[in-house]
């Protein structure tokens, strides 16, 4: 795609990235039909072609509109159109840059504005979360049924493992995991010192910036990043072997850390570092003697399992799960569309609620279609949004091998 960029723009370095991706799209129109918004809305600026043509608009010097900034906020950043384009471009890169130039031109409403405030001054950190949670659990009584679903049903984590074993493996405890699903992390934590490895997470770590960044707060976001990195520092110099993400998206925010902070000459390579040592738990496990969970995999029943878009497009590991699962004896029934998103996609859950309904109602129906005893994921966000659609306990699928433990 032939692209000028508007003088005035020239020298700002997401311009230059961006001109860089558009020039890779070839107008084929490939990715029109993995879209889940232009499938649902049926207008191409709700698609990824339609989304390059209004951010080429920006970058060529176009005064971006309310408009503009409507169709870049219903993208849910699935990346399935990377996945499907045949020219290699990278339009979560792309939508970042675009979005972040429009939001400097275009002012909200006055209540978008403050959604956004209280989302950001809330969500990423854990201990501003966890209260609300427990008392969100305790009062579930009394709430009305359109609030209850949104409440995260109480788990027992169990005990995380105190062994000192040879290896040891961080963990990305991110922001709303801890108090919401905290059965996650200590599964994984007892699956991989049954392995031998022990898993350690870093009090001073938290959010992976992802909220900030994707909501255009990328300054806020390299701080938390920055934050990590100096968390993590000390147990990489002595040898930790991966840092471990059992939430997909967070797991392609750490990947992209070397990427975010590629012009910061105090961090560049400590980022780059940290993104190479990152790893999706399945990443590990995969490298793993797994044969002492074979034994008992059937005990589970038929599993619907639900791959986050952040797995299978983000982080580029389709059917890297489900391989593993069968493999191991677990009976998966099969799931239509496995490739549409499910609707949670981040904060989209609450920007857009009536897209991410309809995407959910849908991905329930497929997920469900098969009679399965239980339905698993990868990714909290995907975890607590099929939760709510289906009233029904949903799983990590590290679970499923925490419970078929010998």
């Amino acid at each position: 795609m032939q692209t000028s960029i508007a003088p005035e723009l020239a020298n700002d370095a997401r311009v230059i990235e961006a001109e860089k991706t558009l020039r890779k799209c070839v107008h084929c129109g490939f990715c029109l039909a993995t879209c889940p918004t232009y499938n649902l809305l049926g207008d191409e600026l709700d698609s990824p072609r339609g989304r390059i043509y209004l951010i080429k608009q920006v970058v060529e010097g176009s005064k971006p509109t309310a408009q503009t900034l409507k169709h870049l906020d219903r993208c849910l950043t699935c990346r399935s159109c990377e996945t499907t384009c045949p020219s290699g471009v990278e339009y979560g890169h792309l939508l970042d840059n675009g979005r972040s130039l429009v939001e400097e031109q275009v002012e909200r409403p006055l209540k978008q504005r403050l959604m956004r405030k209280a989302i950001l001054n809330f969500l990423p950190f854990p201990k501003r979360v966890a209260p609300l949670v427990k008392m969100g659990q305790l009062a579930s009584r009394l709430l009305p049924n359109s609030l209850v679903a949104s409440v995260p049903l109480k788990q027992d984590a169990g005990l995380w493992p105190d062994t000192k074993n040879d290896r040891t493996m961080l963990v990305l405890d991110g922001c709303v995991q801890p108090s919401m699903t905290p059965a996650t992390n200590a599964a994984t934590a007892r699956v991989l010192n049954a392995l031998g490895i022990t898993l350690l997470s870093v009090e001073k770590s938290g959010c992976c910036g992802a909220v900030h960044f994707h909501l255009n707060k990328q300054s806020d976001a390299k701080d938390f990043m920055r934050r990590n990195i100096d968390a993590w520092w000390p147990y990489i110099e002595a040898g930790a072997e991966a840092i471990i993400t059992t939430a997909s998206g967070c797991g392609v925010m750490v990947k992209d850390y070397g990427h975010v902070l590629g012009d910061d000459h105090d961090y560049k390579e400590k980022a780059a570092r940290v993104s190479a040592l990152c790893k999706d738990v399945v990443q590990v496990l995969q490298s793993e003697d797994l044969s002492r969970f074979k034994a008992r995999a059937k005990e589970i029943g038929p599993v619907a399992f639900h791959p986050p878009c952040t797995l299978q497009h983000g982080q580029k590991l389709p059917l890297a799960t489900e391989t593993l699962l069968t493999g191991l004896g677990f009976e998966l029934k099969p799931v239509a569309d496995s490739h549409i998103c499910c609707g949670s996609a981040g904060t989209y859950s609450i920007f857009q609620p009536e897209i991410s309904r309809q995407l959910r109602d849908n991905k329930v129906a497929a997920l469900t279609a098969n009679t399965p005893a239980i339905i698993a994921t990868a990714n909290i966000g995907c975890q607590l949004h099929l939760q709510a659609g289906t009233g029904k306990a949903v799983v990590h699928w590290v679970e499923l091998l925490d419970k078929v433990l010998d």
